[in-house]
């Protein structure tokens, strides 16, 4: 049978993909090797922050004192804390299945191999043929040169997941958004926690400002920071072994390996395509095309950032590409970042180093939760707003945040970016009292010598 669009891939940016082209009038295929939904709603960013969910109900918990409400012993079942999160996981894969069949986009699962531009074999058994081809294959857990994963003493992501009990001690190596999240929670639960990272700061693509508040909070939180260490080996026996550059050897029980990600292209393509890979991933153009023009790739097989909601941007764009219809490419300088520890961090833009080094002459605007009286309401006064603005135009260059509810915050600025404000506009904005929303106000109001509640 002939389609207009298949797509192999079921994650965020291949299911979305595949339902706006069914939307658009296309006869569309998903392949899918494992679960609808992808990493991201299997093992990465939903089962994560139920994890997380439970994290923080079980601090609130210990931590009640302080609200006036006593509690006797405080428990917990990690075997049920793991199996909400693989609970709300399913769920959701089912949701995406109903999602499939309602927009009458038929799903086969197998291993995809696209053997020409419009063809697509499937574990060697069955042949589709397709006007068009959108890539979603996503990617995976990097290894550490020379060290495998073996899931059970070296662990990635999906493993951290799923582990049959708490360690008493973890090493994570790599602190970016997953590696500050994991330590967030495991710390959460009476481990103890190293994170090991090779650049000068922890979330080091962050605002140095923001970097520097979440390194003195994990800190406080009895959480081990080795910032600018370069691991050398890592060895696992009874307990695993890191030994540093600088000779320093880091003992735990499991360690956790959160470098980064790599593309799963391997033995996806005939090599007569010719496909233009770059470091692993495939190069598109700004509407997704590869250097074959009726095959697209999308999401994190596409490269940076590796965000699920840039994933389902990019389906959409391609798929109304596809469908000839009038696409405007992605900004991707109003897209947002967020990281779910506690406190949450946010971001969207340059950074106050990054615009000066662009030649801005920027306004800068900070403001405490220390200041916020929704924050002190609720007890939640850990982190602030950054803001930064082009001092000339008044154009909002970045925002950045640590702290309550940063991740639902950022979509306003998200839209004031993309809508161009300055920061007369911004300011012209009333916000609702008592909120942490307020922040985004005075942050403004601070970058113009106006800020009230400072």
């Amino acid at each position: 049978m002939k389609y207009d669009v298949a797509v192999i891939g079921g994650g965020p940016g291949g299911y979305v993909a595949a339902i706006r082209a069914a939307q658009l009038g296309n006869k569309t295929i998903v392949v899918e090797k494992e679960d609808m939904g992808g990493i991201c709603l299997n093992w990465g960013c939903i089962p994560t922050k139920a994890l997380l969910k439970n994290a923080d109900i079980y601090t609130t918990i210990l931590d009640a004192k302080k609200y006036g409400i006593s509690t006797g012993d405080v428990n917990y079942d990690w075997k049920k804390i793991i199996q909400r999160s693989r609970n709300v996981a399913k769920r959701l894969s089912k949701g995406i299945e109903y999602l499939m069949k309602k927009n009458n986009i038929e799903v086969i699962y197998g291993n995809a191999f696209v053997k020409d531009a419009h063809s697509i074999s499937v574990d060697e058994k069955k042949i589709i043929k397709s006007k068009n081809i959108i890539i979603a294959t996503g990617a995976r857990a990097k290894e550490f040169p020379g060290v495998k994963f073996d899931h059970s003493k070296i662990i990635n992501y999906k493993d951290a997941m799923s582990l049959p009990e708490i360690p008493k001690k973890i090493s994570i190596i790599g602190a970016g958004a997953i590696g500050v999240e994991f330590a967030h929670f495991f710390n959460s639960f009476g481990s103890e926690v190293t994170i090991i990272e090779a650049m000068e700061n922890v979330l080091p693509l962050e605002d140095p400002d923001v970097s520097s508040e979440l390194e003195k909070i994990f800190l406080k939180r009895k959480i081990n920071i080795k910032t600018s260490s370069v691991v050398d080996t890592i060895k696992a026996g009874k307990r695993v072994e890191i030994k540093l550059a600088n000779k320093e050897i880091v003992k735990s029980d499991v360690v956790l390996i959160a470098i980064g990600v790599q593309g799963n292209y391997e033995d996806l393509f005939s090599s007569a395509l010719d496909i233009s890979l770059d470091r692993g991933f495939i190069v598109t153009n700004k509407y997704q095309q590869t250097n074959v023009d009726n095959i697209y790739a999308i999401g994190d097989i596409s490269g940076p950032p590796w965000l699920a909601h840039v994933a389902s941007k990019e389906g959409v764009l391609a798929s109304e590409h596809i469908s000839d219809k009038e696409v405007i490419p992605i900004d991707y300088s109003c897209v947002p970042a967020c990281t779910y520890c506690s406190p949450e961090i946010a971001s969207i833009g340059m950074t106050e180093e990054s615009a000066i080094k662009e030649g801005y002459k920027v306004k800068v605007g900070k403001f405490p939760l220390s200041a916020s009286g929704k924050a002190m309401a609720i007890s939640k006064t850990e982190g602030f707003a950054k803001i930064i603005y082009d001092e000339k135009y008044g154009e909002l260059l970045g925002f950045h945040m640590i702290g309550e509810n940063a991740t639902e915050l950022i979509s306003e600025i998200a839209v004031a970016k993309r809508l161009e404000a300055t920061y007369n506009e911004i300011i012209d904005i009333i916000h609702p009292h008592p909120t942490i929303s307020e922040v985004i106000l005075e942050a403004t109001g601070d970058s113009m010598d106006e800020s009230i509640h400072i």
